[in-house]
């Protein structure tokens, strides 16, 4: 395939080079042609120095009269210029080498490209591109438009062009005018590739980078139709392989479940019915639960671990933290109450007597249920019959730990897998980063529930806000206070919260303040949650390690200090750690005026809804896709050319092609999946 080939095929670089290129994502030639420009510029014509105009991009022909060192409170470059009608303009440079200053010679001729600013010193232009004429040469006007590459420091547009210029040359004549899709009415590849690297200037710049431009959506539709494509070869792999079959309904089940001191939702049952059809199967389940803070997702994936655990195998509960682990085991033993399942928690901190005997309860098949961090992925950790994995909050896991669940199971057999989240994925995001999983939504919250009350308070009145605390906690009630997120540090965040709890613990002496923050060891945190959940501490002041899975139905009161720092998502989950009881509870977030627009438009979107989808949508409107599940630290599949949400209402067309294609064109669908997805197999895999 000429795109799939390597760089080394059209250049001769050093691994410098070729480490900088990598930075930008490009290794081979179809990253180098899918390496598309950030803008265009026209450099086919020469503005005169009368005609500039303030704020204009231009290119001027000129004659270097004289250059200037200005020492003010920084040396300026300044360089006088004149054009073929006598008109002047200055070039600055604030910052430059001295061999640029020698370059400017008096009489030197050349062309220059930057943005005309207009001073009361007249016309400059700062920081131009230069190109350098020598004596008697005619100016070469480009009868294309100039793209500009995004790039990293040390990586040239000079060398951008050389590299594109030599992979048209090379890939293109390999390239076929005419393929299906050309057929079914869309720009020929080599034309949509040779009008995205090198148009002519009678193309306006700025249509070039819209995505109804019929080269740039040729690329945009063929990434999406082989993204189908891989995900509908990744089910068809998982159809074709081997799992334990787990007998539905299980006499310990049934057990299970009527010792529920609730009856569970009909969105709970029906998930439940969907999980136990896949489990019964030989083939392995790769299931997706989607289900908003406090839908009951944690019963579900019991049930679930319980139906293997009925057939005489393992399961493995996966929790992004320490903290987590030992409260989901808290949780599920009060659960499971008297049943006789043998529960064991495998972190990465255990004490090193402790860690032994749990891997030997694993190895040797004593332990039923393993509930851990990722530690429970590690080399050394060998199960007896692991037949269900369930991963709680995929976002903070990525698919790497999945792939090597592989390890972990008999030859040839696979592990069922559920996959649960309490951030809600639009459908454009699940389609790209969820594909190859089944889909099961928790849409209903258990009876008695009651919808969350936000507010949005100025930090100006902290003061009542800590007044308000108190009485929640007089009432009998417990009261969360999240102190802001500090990027920059995380030992000024637990700083900022021992301070908070000090003053908190000040101004309501008769209130039992407890501290909880990412740099107390695990001994020190699971202490502090104890006497939260014991109902021994009433506040509890945190960082945002709180923000997933913490339980207390008696907790009816969320402060959220600074919640202008926080993205939509964070928030939705932090308010979710109140309203786990049948009590009314609420949700304060306290901000820091003035509020730019971004941060307005989210403190209203809390206070309008607790729809965890709602808010799912406006957050990737916001932020966008990759920022929203956080692809450059998780590893899921990404896009080179298409981009969700923003092609989302393209999808239903890719759709239509794909269907098209693997029935009348199945080998041109190998050439799709070949072209745009080879370093995507292992994701696929997965």
């Amino acid at each position: 395939m000429p795109l799939n080939q390597p760089l080394s095929a059209i250049s001769s670089h050093g691994d410098k080079t070729a480490e900088l290129l990598a930075r930008c994502g490009v290794e081979t030639l179809r990253d180098l042609l899918t390496h598309l420009p950030l803008r265009y510029e026209d450099r086919s014509h020469i503005t005169p120095i009368a005609a500039l105009r303030d704020g204009a991009t231009v290119q001027i022909h000129g004659e270097v009269l004289h250059a200037d060192l200005i020492q003010r409170r920084k040396r300026m470059l300044h360089v006088t210029l004149r054009d073929a009608a006598g008109d002047y303009c200055k070039l600055v440079y604030f910052n430059f080498y001295p061999s640029q200053q020698k370059a400017f010679a008096p009489g030197r001729r050349g062309l220059f490209y930057g943005k005309a600013v207009w001073t009361m010193q007249g016309y400059q232009i700062h920081h131009p591109e230069v190109q350098w004429l020598a004596d008697g040469e005619t100016p070469h006007l480009s009868a294309q438009l100039h793209p500009v590459y995004p790039t990293v420091k040390g990586l040239g547009q000079t060398r951008w062009h050389d590299l594109i210029r030599r992979a048209l040359a090379h890939a293109l004549p390999q390239l076929p005018a005419d393929d299906p899709l050309t057929a079914m009415g869309y720009c020929p590849l080599p034309a949509a590739l040779t009008t995205l690297h090198q148009p002519d200037e009678s193309t306006a710049p700025d249509a070039l980078l819209e995505r109804n431009h019929p080269a740039r959506r040729r690329l945009i539709i063929e990434e999406l139709i082989a993204h189908q494509l891989s995900i509908q070869n990744a089910r068809q792999r998982l159809r074709e392989q081997r799992a334990t079959a787990l007998p539905a309904e299980p006499p310990l089940l049934r057990e299970f479940r009527a010792a529920l001191p609730y009856t569970l939702t009909a969105a709970q049952s029906r998930v439940c019915a969907e999980i136990a059809a896949d489990l019964a199967q030989a083939t392995p389940m790769l299931r997706l639960v989607q289900g908003d803070v406090g839908s009951g997702k944690t019963v579900v994936a019991l049930s679930a671990c319980l139906q293997a655990i009925a057939a005489g195998q393992q399961a493995v509960f996966m929790v992004p933290t320490e903290l987590l682990a030992e409260q989901h085991a808290a949780n599920i033993r009060r659960l499971l109450g008297a049943l006789p399942v043998r529960v064991a928690v495998l972190t990465s901190k255990m004490p090193a007597a402790d860690k032994r005997a749990c891997l030997q309860a694993i190895a040797d098949g004593s332990a039923d249920l393993i509930i851990g961090t990722h530690a429970v992925f590690q080399e050394q950790v060998r199960y007896a019959r692991l037949a269900l994995v369930v991963i709680d909050e995929q976002h903070r896991f990525g698919v790497h730990q999945r792939l090597q669940l592989q390890d972990k199971t008999a030859p040839g057999v696979s592990v069922h897998q559920l996959v649960l989240t309490a951030t809600p994925i639009p459908r454009t995001l699940a389609m790209s980063h969820y594909g190859e999983l089944d889909c099961s939504i928790i849409d209903a919250l258990p009876a008695g529930r009651q919808p969350i009350q936000t507010s949005v308070v100025s930090n100006q009145k902290r003061d009542a806000v800590i007044a308000r605390v108190g009485e929640n906690c007089r009432a009998g009630r417990q009261a969360y206070w999240v102190c802001p997120l500090i990027e920059e540090s995380d030992t000024l965040e637990c700083e900022n919260a021992e301070a908070t709890a000090a003053q908190l613990q000040a101004m309501l002496p008769d209130i039992r303040v407890a501290l909880l923050h990412g740099r107390m060891n695990n001994d020190q945190r699971q202490a502090t949650m104890n006497a939260f959940v014991a109902g021994e501490a009433q506040l509890l002041v945190a960082t945002t390690v709180i923000e997933v899975g913490v339980d207390v139905a008696n907790a009816t009161l969320m402060i959220i200090e600074n919640a202008e720092r926080f993205g939509l998502a964070q928030l939705h989950q932090l308010r979710g750690r109140v309203g786990r009881g049948s009590a009314q509870s609420y949700c304060l977030l306290m901000y820091q005026p003035p509020l730019g627009e971004t941060a307005q438009r989210r403190l209203r979107i809390m206070r309008e809804t607790t729809d965890g989808f709602r808010i799912a949508e406006e957050d990737l409107a916001i932020r966008g896709a990759g920022e929203l599940l956080g692809t450059r630290q998780t590893g899921e599949a990404s896009f080179r050319v298409a981009r969700l949400p923003r092609d989302g209402d393209l999808l239903a067309e890719t759709e239509r092609l794909t269907r098209t294609l693997r029935a009348e064109h199945p080998d041109y669908c190998d050439v799709l999946l070949a072209r745009w997805t080879a370093s995507r197999e292992k994701y696929l895999n997965a």
